[in-house]
């Protein structure tokens, strides 16, 4: 780190102890005060990587950053820790999780870098390798991250043509549960096919959540456009039938694909 970046990150650290001395707000906040904040922040981080706005992925990482010196600062009030100890625990963390870098380990790629960290965990006294999957992860994510603990010791297919027969064989089961009218069982077998299409997406190097992400974005690009053009011939969306909504939606689809 830089001189310029210490200084800065020290800034930070003075501001926050001002504003949680001095700010009334800033005063009452709890760490399950913050929570909530936080993880909106998260989510504003994440759709602007989406959008690959580097503009806002710089602001977002300095509120998150303000999150992170604000709870750090809460610790140290609680006598729980302080930033220095937050600090210092994952340094410590990433040099003994890296024995390729700080030891005599040899990987050749990064699985072996991943399933060299997931063995590591399981010594530090972790009773799976998917006990480190957060429980409150949106769905699309968690099934990604557990497949890609799974990976790590050995659960894998060997290729995508195979994770495809298995999308097949997912949709086969989810139609014969549709056809028993089995309502639960429907739930089951869509969630089945919901899973295997998130490890095709892994075998494509494609992330799930984000490929979907970036259809809602289109979607709604894609109907608030049409609502425009409904209003423009004198005829609400409402008032429309569902082949002249079509066909809006074919033309915009056209337009934004040429």
């Amino acid at each position: 780190m830089s001189q310029s970046s210490s200084d800065a990150f020290l800034r930070l650290v003075t501001i926050m102890d001002e504003l949680r001395e001095q700010c009334p707000w800033d005063k009452k906040q709890t760490i399950h005060t913050l929570r909530q904040l936080t993880i909106e922040e998260t989510y504003e981080l994440a759709d602007a990587i989406t959008e690959s706005n580097w503009k806002s992925i710089k602001e977002e990482l300095g509120d998150l950053m303000l999150h992170l010196v604000f709870y750090a600062r809460i610790g140290a009030e609680q006598q729980q820790f302080t930033l220095d100890e937050v600090i210092n625990g994952v340094c410590e963390k990433l040099i003994a999780r890296h024995p390729h870098i700080y030891g005599d380990t040899r990987v050749s790629n990064e699985d072996d870098v991943k399933r060299n960290w997931e063995k590591l965990k399981l010594k530090e006294g972790k009773k799976s390798v998917l006990g480190g999957v957060p429980q409150s992860l949106p769905s699309m994510v968690k099934a990604m991250r557990l497949q890609e603990k799974a990976k790590q010791v050995g659960f894998e297919w060997d290729n995508k043509e195979q994770v495809w027969d298995k999308v097949e064989e997912e949709k086969k089961e989810l139609f014969e549960a549709i056809e028993s009218g089995d309502t639960g069982r429907m739930e089951d077998e869509l969630g089945d096919v919901f899973f295997s299409l998130v490890n095709f997406a892994r075998f494509l190097r494609i992330d799930a959540e984000n490929a979907l992400e970036r259809t809602n974005k289109k979607f709604i690009r894609r109907f608030t456009q049409m609502e425009a053009e409904a209003l423009k011939t004198g005829k609400p969306l409402q008032d429309m039938t569902l082949e002249e909504m079509d066909s809006i939606w074919n033309s915009i689809k056209k337009q934004q694909t040429m």
